[in-house]
């Protein structure tokens, strides 16, 4: 069972989401937060799988709360969605890099909320490509020059090679045509990568191929 915490300030937006979630098998709404003060208290009592949390919210908007969440230990296994109004909404980029796993838009279908959900929990990427591909030009535009580190010192060159792929937007199925392997395969590259870094999905793996200098701006395909 899949457990989902909702954090919005929005009632009617909550009891859409709720009435959709928990009509799914395998999905539960454990809980509702209003603010995002009231969200961080229940994700460390209810420590669900999934935090759906509203970017702008009182109290502690869902950027300063996904910031908490993502900071203490105790909570590393928590996922934090965004919700945004509109897909280049200001504050997605400071969001991936503050540790959200991904993004969806309020109005999105319930078909791809669903599969979304679903996904962040298999640790897949929960941005579509063409957004995954408008978020990564805007990392790049903003990134500084990475500076010299050995952080990529434990992945091996085909590890690296898919992690570039990650971090020029590539899904697994594309980094698999790309490299005449196996989607399992290339999720499972993926995977390890993800692993030795320590980051917490893939959205943060896109971040650390900049940071790192694996990938620079300007290599978008």
């Amino acid at each position: 069972m899949i457990r989902v915490l909702l954090a919005d300030d929005q009632l009617l937006v909550r009891a859409g989401f709720r009435a959709l979630l928990d009509a799914q098998g395998d999905i539960e709404v454990v809980g509702e937060a209003a603010d995002g003060e009231e969200a961080l208290g229940l994700v460390r009592r209810l420590r669900p799988d999934i935090v759906l949390m509203d970017i702008r919210m009182p109290r502690l908007d869902g950027l300063a709360t996904t910031r908490r969440i993502t900071s203490e230990p105790d909570l590393a296994a928590v996922r934090v969605v965004m919700l945004t109004t509109f897909e280049l909404d200001e504050y997605v980029f400071e969001a991936i890099r503050a540790g959200a796993s991904g993004f969806l838009v309020k109005d999105t279908e319930p078909e791809e909320l669903l599969r979304a959900v679903r996904a962040v929990v298999d640790g897949d990427a929960l941005l579509s490509p063409g957004v995954t591909r408008r978020l990564i030009a805007e990392f790049a535009a903003r990134s500084k020059e990475p500076a010299a580190a050995d952080t990529l010192a434990e992945l091996t060159e085909r590890e690296r090679e898919v992690m570039a792929l990650v971090g020029i937007g590539l899904s697994n199925e594309e980094i698999a045509r790309r490299l005449v392997v196996s989607p399992l395969t290339a999720k499972t590259h993926v995977s390890r990568a993800m692993v030795k870094l320590g980051a917490r999905d893939r959205a943060q793996l896109v971040v650390l191929a900049y940071e790192s200098g694996l990938v620079r701006p300007g290599w978008l395909g």
